[in-house]
């Protein structure tokens, strides 16, 4: 079993109204070192795949096809140990 982990982030230049609402809401709380927050997500996946460049390949093409519109996002994925 591999763990991977995807995280998918809006591009830059795409507005991202949940990330100015939080950093709005963090300036309301007294948080006025914040400067641009960006909102996204992290999907962890178990794969049954045991090779981690195998496991890569396929959490990459599970992104590009499902996780991720990526029209307006794009992700990363990590490799667990």
């Amino acid at each position: 079993m591999t763990k991977a982990v995807v995280t998918v982030m809006l591009k830059s230049g795409v507005l991202d109204p949940q990330g100015k609402a939080i950093g709005q809401a963090l300036h309301n709380l007294g948080f006025s070192g914040v400067g641009d927050v960006r909102a996204g997500k992290v999907i962890e996946l178990e794969l049954s795949e045991a090779d981690p460049v195998a496991a890569r390949a396929q959490a990459e093409e599970m992104a590009r096809r499902l996780l991720a519109n990526m029209v307006i996002e794009s992700f990363r994925v990590e490799i667990a140990a």
